[in-house]
């Protein structure tokens, strides 16, 4: 259990950084945010865990093309705020435009 609880704090102590260094620089929160720290915390915790370097493989490669269709949010929202849309409605296109993609690469690559 502290396992877990470790892992969680750990996980949550990176977003609160990124978060607060945001505020106080974008460029600098911009860096920690396009880091894949979610990638290396999840690869470290299986490393740690399993020593299944198929497993890790597996997941570093669809990770891969799974940023692809995460890239649309970041081209469609900054151009829809400078249009003026309302945020959230900004957000919920632009997030909606980014599954729409999750799924057009999962059925073009097949992955299940």
């Amino acid at each position: 259990m502290i396992y877990y609880a470790l892992k969680v704090a750990v996980s949550a102590f990176l977003i609160v950084l990124v978060s607060e260094l945001s505020k106080r620089s974008t460029l600098l929160g911009s860096i920690f945010a396009s880091l894949p720290l979610v990638s290396f915390i999840a690869i470290l915790w299986i490393w740690l865990e399993t020593k299944d370097t198929k497993q890790i493989s597996a997941l570093s490669g669809d990770i891969f093309w799974l940023v692809l269709p995460s890239l649309l949010f970041f081209v469609i929202f900054p151009q829809l705020l400078k249009r003026q849309v309302n945020f959230y409605l900004a957000f919920g296109i632009s997030a909606a435009v980014m599954v729409a993609g999750y799924f057009l690469l999962m059925l073009l690559l097949k992955l299940k």
